[in-house]
C-alpha cells in the first residue's frame, strides 16, 4: 500500500485461522477479538482475518496470500500433537523448506513431559518446525509457537495463544497504537449516516464506526471515533457531539 510522503506509516497484521473446528461450527473462535487488542497496544492494526480447512494446499496459498499483503501473518490452530495438526507442514510448503525437529523445542517438550508420561512420538510432533523458525515462549503447556521471519504460528487455545502473544510484547515494531473514544444515540443509524460522513471527511486521520442495536424495544447506535493522534481524537469526537446534539438526537456518553 502506498502512502503519502507525510502520512504516517500503518502496520498491518493479518490472521489465518485454520481448522475445520472453526468452519463446522463446533468450535467459536476467541482469537480474533484478542489478537485485535493485543496488536493495537503494539502499534499494529489487524486488517484481515481469513478462516481456512485442515488442508495443507489451502492454509498455503492463504499463508503467501497474506504474508506478502501484511507485515505480519498470525496463525492459530494446527499445531498440536495429532495426525489432523498441519499448520507447520503447510507454513513449509508455502515457504518451500523442510519440516525439521527444533532441538531446543524437543528438550522444552522433554522437560515439560517428564513426569506427564514422557515425550512420546505424538507429543514430539510439537517440535517439529519450518527449517530456520524460531520459537516463541509458551510458559503454559511447553509446546512452543514458531517464527517464520513475519509468519507467527500460534495455538489456536485462547489462553496458550495469549501466553505466546505475551512473550511477543513489544518485539515487534509497528506504529503509534490507535486511540478511540464512544458515544451512543437512541436513533436509527440511517438518520445519521450522512452526518458520520461529514464529521469523518472533516477530521482527516480520524475514523468514525457506527454499530447499530436494537434494544427495550428501540433502535440505537453506539459510535465510536478512532485516531492515533489524542487531539485529532479529542476534535473529532466534539464535533460529532455537536452535530448530534443539533440533529436533535441525544448523546451518552461511553455508549449505551
Amino acid at each position: 500500500m502506498t502512502q503519502a510522503p507525510d502520512t504516517p506509516r500503518i502496520w498491518t497484521a493479518a490472521l489465518l485461522v485454520i481448522g475445520d473446528e472453526i468452519l463446522s461450527g463446533r468450535t467459536q473462535d476467541r482469537n480474533v477479538a484478542a489478537l485485535a487488542k493485543w496488536l493495537n497496544v503494539q502499534g499494529i492494526r489487524l486488517a484481515e482475518v481469513r478462516i481456512v480447512p485442515d488442508v495443507i494446499r489451502a492454509i498455503a496459498a492463504a499463508v503467501n496470500a497474506l504474508r506478502g499483503t501484511h507485515d505480519y501473518l498470525f496463525t492459530t490452530g494446527g499445531i498440536g500433537p495429532t495426525h489432523d495438526d498441519i499448520t507447520v507442514d503447510a507454513v513449509a510448503h508455502a515457504l518451500g523448506v523442510r519440516v525439521v525437529v527444533h532441538p531446543k523445542a524437543r528438550a522444552m517438550l522433554e522437560a515439560y513431559y517428564a513426569d506427564k508420561g514422557g515425550a512420546t512420538a505424538a507429543r514430539l510432533r510439537m517440535a517439529r518446525v519450518p527449517e530456520g523458525g524460531e520459537l516463541i515462549e509458551n510458559r503454559m503447556s511447553g509446546a512452543p509457537g514458531i517464527r517464520c521471519g513475519n509468519i507467527f504460528i500460534m495455538a489456536g487455545i485462547p489462553h496458550i495463544a495469549a501466553q505466546m502473544m505475551d512473550a511477543l510484547t513489544g518485539s515487534l515494531e509497528g506504529g503509534d497504537p490507535v486511540l478511540s473514544r464512544t458515544i451512543g444515540c437512541w436513533t436509527a443509524e440511517s438518520e445519521v449516516a450522512d452526518l458520520l460522513g461529514e464529521v469523518e471527511r472533516a477530521h482527516p486521520g480520524c475514523r468514525i464506526g457506527s454499530y447499530p442495536f436494537f434494544r427495550e424495544g428501540k433502535v440505537g447506535a453506539n459510535f465510536v471515533v478512532r485516531s492515533t493522534e489524542a487531539h485529532a481524537l479529542d476534535a473529532c469526537l466534539l464535533a460529532l457531539v455537536e452535530a448530534l446534539s443539533a440533529n436533535g438526537q441525544a448523546v451518552v456518553e461511553d455508549g449505551i
